[in-house]
């Protein structure tokens, strides 16, 4: 209803401008618009050139690969807001998923790297992922919020940290760095198994739990004190300050529930990659940054919604999907990726200056 509103009151201001200030608005909408427009015309293109794009199994594959990458958008997009980021979150998902798979390894298989541990029950494994990113996300925090360090900085001796534990980690117990697989088939169930199919195409398990994902971190954002909490500091730590806002207990919270969202991408990683190694989470922030500013996560503070992150995390997914459909080197997609990020940093600080 709301946005009803909010539609019908621009269409009666557009209605009162002139023919100059009527130009402008469009120049402004096309301008403030050119990703998403890009974006239909890629995907029309695609579709012209390979109609399997738009059929039930890529749509799935799809939204299965935009689930997977959901919770990580979710918790680094608290870090945006609070005018920050967060390079260890790659490597966060990379130690969770090692250490999921490690605990959740089949009893029998031959190289298991704890052989004398049963099949940890996934509650706890889940807990555990959770506790070890939420340790990595409190010392982020404490470490912005105490010394008033950059949060690049933080988070890149941190991302140098969290690998080297993670090396050390697949070392154990004469493991040697050798891949983590032969997963017990009911944590395999548990994260890629299925329940509903579409026309023959079966949607992992993992996809429901993003969207509880999505309503959890919805509630925290809109319905909490801690979510604007959250959108003061990012705004104005300052004048939140000085309103009552405790800015170093909050910046910490954010930083340590982005953490909690890393260990659970790493679990649900573990499982749909089946093998497991040092490399497991490389570039992921870098995925994730791009979706949370592809889908409005101002890098001024302040600014941002949990839809928008969903369905920046789309966009970008659709946009990898579309160039593998088109036979596009990977290499160049890394080009791809770096440019997207440039034009949407470029639109939402241009619209930030036009606002200021």
């Amino acid at each position: 209803m709301k946005a009803l509103d909010n539609v019908k009151s621009k269409i009666a201001n557009y209605k009162t401008l002139d023919s100059k200030d009527k130009r402008t608005f469009w120049k402004e909408a096309l301008i403030n618009n050119a990703l998403y427009i890009m974006i239909i015309i890629a995907v029309i293109y695609t579709y012209t050139q390979n109609h399997r794009f738009l059929s039930v199994s890529s749509i799935v594959n799809i939204i299965s690969l935009s689930a997977a990458n959901i919770p990580i958008a979710c918790g680094i997009a608290g870090c945006i807001v609070l005018t920050g980021t967060d390079l260890s979150a790659g490597r966060v998902v990379g130690l969770t998923a090692c250490i999921s798979a490690s605990l959740l390894q089949s009893v029998n298989y031959a190289t298991k790297i704890f052989p004398n541990l049963p099949v940890i029950p996934i509650p706890l494994v889940i807990l555990a992922v959770i506790v070890v990113g939420g340790i990595v996300g409190y010392v982020n925090g404490f470490f912005v919020a105490h010394f008033n360090l950059h949060p690049f900085i933080v988070t890149l001796a941190t991302q140098l940290i969290v690998y080297g534990v993670l090396l050390m980690y697949i070392m154990l117990n004469g493991n040697n760095g050798q891949p983590l697989s032969g997963l017990d088939n009911s944590f395999k169930q548990f994260v890629s198994g299925s329940i509903l199919k579409i026309k023959g195409v079966p949607i992992p398990n993992y996809v429901w739990y993003a969207l509880i994902i999505i309503v959890i971190m919805w509630f925290v954002w809109n319905k909490t004190s801690f979510g604007k909490n959250m959108f003061a500091v990012g705004s104005n730590p300052e004048a939140a300050n000085v309103s009552g806002v405790n800015v170093v207990r909050t910046t910490i919270l954010v930083h340590t529930l982005a953490g909690a969202m890393y260990g659970i991408t790493g679990f649900i990683e573990s499982a749909r990659i089946g093998s497991n190694t040092a490399n497991t989470g490389q570039n992921y922030e870098c995925d994730a940054i791009a979706a949370c500013v592809i889908g409005g996560v101002s890098f001024v503070g302040g600014t941002g919604k949990i839809s928008g992150v969903v369905l920046g995390v789309f966009i970008l997914r659709i946009i990898f999907v579309a160039l593998n459909f088109l036979s596009i080197n990977q290499n160049l997609q890394y080009v791809i990726k770096g440019l997207i990020i440039l034009v949407a940093c470029a639109i939402d600080m241009r619209k930030y200056m036009v606002r200021k």
